[in-house]
């Protein structure tokens, strides 16, 4: 399961009405990609369709999907918003994750 901080709610549901998706209907895909300078870099972007193998989740109203792969390298993490003075932007707060770059965008297990 992937939890969502209530900012992160907040940024999601602005974020996806700016680009013209409903928070109630449409999803955030979020996954685990090759690359960063820990590894793996985390992917999140919107999507209106779910796959036959991805996995759905919903916690604090927001809809997420993930492919079945990364799904094992994202098993608890929390999704949160910081908008502290390093910069603006979601934060993947993930247990699995056993060393992360200084920007936390990628990780290694």
């Amino acid at each position: 399961m992937i939890k969502v901080s209530e900012t992160a709610k907040s940024k999601v549901i602005e974020l996806m009405t700016d680009d013209g998706f409903d928070a109630s209907t449409d999803y955030v895909r979020v996954g685990v990609k090759s690359g960063g300078c820990s590894g793996l870099s985390y992917d999140l972007k919107f999507d209106k369709e779910q796959q036959e193998e991805d996995k759905v989740f919903e916690d604090n109203g927001v809809k997420i999907i993930v492919d079945k792969k990364s799904f094992l390298y994202l098993i608890g993490t929390t999704l949160e918003y910081s908008g502290g003075l390093n910069g603006a932007g979601f934060v993947f707060n993930n247990p699995n994750a056993n060393r992360t770059c200084g920007c936390g965008e990628s990780f290694s297990l």
